[in-house]
C-alpha cells in the first residue's frame, strides 16, 4: 500500500488541499481525483483508487473542490461549479511540477463531470477518468448532461455500475460516442452510484482492475 501525505498549495485561487500519494517506483504520470457533491477526498472509492494507481507508477492527488473547502458537509450551490473547474486546474498545475510524462484528470459523479467539461475548455490534461459519470438527475433521463462531450479531444475511461439510477450502461455507450477522441467504458455489474463502495464496503478488486484496464486502453 502506497502511503498518503497531506497536501496544499495555498499560492493558487482557489488553493489546493488534499492527499498525495507518491509511488515507490514513478512512471513520470500524474493523476488528479476528485469527489462527487456528496463527498470529500477522503472518500472509500477515491483513497482506494488513488492506492491503485500510484501502485502502477502514478503520482496521484486526490483532492477536495472549493465547494468542499468552504463547507464540510451538502451539495455544491449553483453557481459554484465555474469555481470548482478552476480549483482542478490548480490542482492539475500543482501536480504538473511532480509529474513530467502524461498528465490526467477526473473524478466521482459531479467531481467527473466538472473535470470533463474543464477539459472540454481547455486542453490542459492527456486524459480523463470518468467514475459514475452522472449522465442525468436519476428518473429525468431526458435532462442529458451531454452538451460538453463533442468537445473533448483526449482519450476517456468511463467506470459505471450497471445499476447506477444516473444513468443506465446504454445510456453512458450512446453519450460516449459523442466524443471524438476514442474512449472505454467498464461496466461494473451490480453496482450502484457508488460502484460498491458504501460506507465502510468496498469493493476490493475494483481499483487493481480500472488501473489495469486503464494501462490497456491508454497504452
Amino acid at each position: 500500500m502506497v502511503s498518503a501525505e497531506r497536501f496544499s498549495d495555498t499560492s493558487s485561487d482557489p488553493p489546493v488541499h488534499g492527499f498525495l500519494h507518491r509511488p515507490e517506483s514513478p512512471c513520470g504520470d500524474g493523476l488528479v481525483l476528485t469527489h462527487g457533491a456528496g463527498g470529500n477526498a477522503q472518500s472509500a472509492l477515491l483513497q482506494a483508487m488513488s492506492e491503485a494507481f500510484a501502485e502502477s507508477g502514478f503520482i496521484v492527488l486526490r483532492c477536495d473542490l472549493p465547494f468542499r473547502q468552504l463547507r464540510h458537509f451538502g451539495p455544491p450551490r449553483p453557481g459554484e461549479a465555474v469555481r470548482d473547474r478552476q480549483g482542478l486546474k490548480s490542482a492539475v498545475a500543482a501536480i504538473r511540477k511532480l509529474a513530467q510524462v502524461r498528465m490526467l484528470v477526473g473524478g466521482q459523479s459531479y467531481g467527473g463531470r466538472q473535470a470533463s467539461m474543464l477539459v472540454a475548455e481547455e486542453k490542459l490534461t492527456d486524459g480523463l477518468v470518468l467514475l459514475s459519470y452522472p449522465l442525468h438527475p436519476p428518473g429525468h433521463p431526458e435532462k442529458l448532461r451531454i452538451e460538453h462531450l463533442p468537445k473533448l479531444q483526449v482519450p476517456t475511461l468511463f467506470v459505471h455500475g450497471t445499476r447506477d439510477p444516473f444513468g443506465a450502461i446504454e445510456e453512458i455507450e450512446s453519450a460516449r460516442k459523442l466524443i471524438p477522441a476514442k474512449t472505454f467504458l467498464l461496466p461494473v455489474e451490480g453496482a450502484g452510484h457508488d460502484l460498491g463502495f458504501k460506507g465502510k464496503a468496498k469493493r476490493e478488486d475494483l481499483p487493481e482492475l480500472v488501473s489495469e484496464k486503464f494501462q490497456e486502453f491508454f497504452g
